[in-house]
């Protein structure tokens, strides 16, 4: 993903925001990688999770809230397990989420789930793969 800064600086809004609903501090993180290269689904998200951190600090909120990236942390806390710094990103990804459902970004409906699908699906399933979508 390409991203372009205009002359001015970036937007500090949306970042303290996301700061104010994680309790995290994003200017702790300095971009090593760490938290992408233990992420166990790294390989399907669209936006790596360090350029996640890296996209709310310069104010890129439309991308970052409409990411499948944010949907798809499983907050095993591998990335805060091995983050020098101690950044929990899966308390940023959580807050991305309800963010994204706030401003009515909604990344799948239980009606466009096959019938057959929800029938035969055990109920905990359900929940907890709906547990993400309440904002």
């Amino acid at each position: 993903m390409k991203i372009t800064l205009g002359p001015a600086s970036p937007s500090k809004a949306f970042s303290r925001l996301v700061e104010s609903l994680s309790g995290e501090d994003l200017s702790k993180c300095y971009q090593c990688g760490n938290c992408t290269g233990g992420c166990p689904v790294s390989f399907a998200m669209d936006i790596a999770p360090s350029q996640v951190i890296r996209m709310v600090q310069l104010g890129q909120e439309e991308a970052v809230l409409r990411s499948n990236s944010i949907w798809r942390c499983v907050s095993c806390l591998q990335c805060f397990s091995r983050c020098p710094k101690c950044v929990d990103l899966s308390r940023i990804m959580e807050s991305l989420r309800r963010l994204s459902l706030r401003r009515g970004y909604e990344p799948v409906s239980v009606k466009a789930l096959p019938e057959e699908f929800i029938r035969r699906s055990p109920q905990m399933a359900l929940v907890a793969g709906f547990r993400k979508l309440v904002p």
